[in-house]
C-alpha cells in the first residue's frame, strides 16, 4: 500500500472553457498525455480544486483532469450560483470530456465531489471507466439536517459559534437565515457569514483538531466560493428527486468503484455510505478506522491512494 501522496506537479495545460450563462471554469491537466484519463471532482460544492489534488495519481500512468465547478476557484464568475444546479454541472463535465478529448475516464470525488460522481455516472455511464468515492454524501434532508444542527451533538463548541453568527430571532431556520446573508451583495454582511460557515466546517472535518486547516479555509479568496455555493445547494437539496443517487445504483453497478470513509467522520456520516455499500454490494468498501472526513488524513488519503493504484488494472487500455 502506498502511504505517501506523490511529489508536487505543475500542470501541463490549463485553460478556461466557455458555458452557458457567462460561467467559464477553469480546467487543467498533468501527467501523460497519453494515460488513463482520471477527473478529479472537488467537494464543497464551491471548495474548488488545489495542487495537492493533482498528487493522489501516478503521473507516469495517469492523464489527470482537474476543474473547478462553476462559481468556484479560479472559475468565473467567482462565487456566483446564477445557474449553478447539479444538472449544470453534469452537462460541464460532458462539456469538458469533449473539449479534452477524452471518450471515457475514471472518476475520483469527495465529499460533495461523491455526490457529483454518482449523479454524473448514472447520467452518462457509458463514459465512466471506474469511480473513487469518499466521504459519500447525497444531500438528503437527513444529512443536510445533521451538517446544519445535528454536529452540535458531537461539536457543541463550535456549533455554538456557527449559530451565535446569527441573530437569536433568525436561528429557528440556520440555513435559510445563512443563505440570505451569504447571498446579500454587502461584503460587510457576506463575509462574517462566510467566515462563519467555513470555519464551523473545517473543526468538524477532522478526527484531531487541524488548527492550521481551520485558518486556511476561513481567511481565504475560496471562503465565500465554499459557503455560498454550499448553502445554495444544501437549501435546494442539490437540485436531485429524493433518494435519486441510491435508487439509480443500478444503472452503474457493473462500473469498478471503491468507497472510502472515515468511521468518525463527523461532517458525512457513515450511515450513508454503509447504505450505498449495501446497494452496491460489487464496490469495495473500505471504512478507516481512525479517521474523520477529511482526504489528507493518513488513513483516508493512504486508502484513496490504494483504490487509485488498482485503478490500472480495472482498466488498463488507453
Amino acid at each position: 500500500m502506498r502511504t505517501a501522496l506523490f511529489p508536487d506537479i505543475e500542470a501541463r495545460e490549463s485553460g478556461y472553457l466557455a458555458l452557458d450563462d457567462g460561467h467559464e471554469i477553469y480546467w487543467e491537466e498533468t501527467g501523460r498525455p497519453d494515460g488513463v484519463p482520471v477527473l478529479f471532482l472537488h467537494g464543497g460544492p464551491g471548495a474548488g480544486c488545489m495542487p495537492v489534488h493533482r498528487r493522489f495519481f501516478d503521473p507516469d500512468h495517469f492523464r489527470i483532469v482537474l476543474f473547478d465547478q462553476r462559481g468556484a476557484g479560479k472559475s468565473r464568475p467567482h462565487a456566483s450560483i446564477s445557474a449553478n444546479t447539479t444538472q449544470h454541472l453534469i452537462s460541464d463535465i460532458e462539456a469538458l470530456r469533449r473539449h479534452v478529448a477524452v471518450e471515457s475516464w475514471h472518476l475520483f470525488g469527495g465529499s460533495w465531489g461523491s455526490t457529483l460522481a454518482l449523479a454524473y455516472a448514472q447520467a452518462h455511464p457509458d463514459r465512466c471507466r471506474g469511480l473513487i468515492l469518499r466521504g459519500i454524501f447525497t444531500c438528503s434532508p437527513r444529512e443536510v439536517d445533521w451538517f446544519v444542527s445535528g454536529m452540535a451533538r458531537v461539536f457543541p463548541d463550535a456549533w455554538a459559534d456557527f449559530a451565535a453568527a446569527i441573530p437569536e430571532a433568525d436561528r429557528g431556520d440556520l440555513l435559510a437565515a445563512y443563505l440570505e446573508r451569504l447571498t446579500d451583495p454587502d461584503p460587510k454582511v457576506h463575509r462574517p457569514a462566510a467566515r462563519s460557515w467555513a470555519t464551523y466546517e473545517a473543526r468538524c472535518s477532522t478526527l484531531k483538531p487541524n488548527p492550521d486547516a481551520v485558518r486556511s479555509v476561513s481567511d481565504s479568496r475560496g471562503t465565500i466560493a465554499l459557503a455560498r455555493i454550499e448553502a445554495h445547494y444544501l437549501a435546494n437539496g442539490a437540485f436531485l428527486e429524493p433518494g435519486q443517487l441510491l435508487d439509480g445504483i443500478g444503472k452503474i453497478r457493473h462500473i469498478p468503484a471503491a468507497i472510502v470513509h472515515g468511521r468518525y467522520d463527523m461532517v458525512c456520516p457513515i450511515e450513508t455510505a454503509y447504505a450505498l455499500a449495501s446497494d452496491w454490494p460489487e464496490a469495495e468498501f473500505t471504512i478507516v478506522p481512525d479517521a474523520g472526513h477529511s482526504a489528507l488524513e493518513p488513513g483516508v488519503r493512504n486508502a484513496l491512494l490504494d483504490a487509485v493504484e488498482r485503478l490500472k488494472t480495472a482498466s488498463p487500455d488507453r
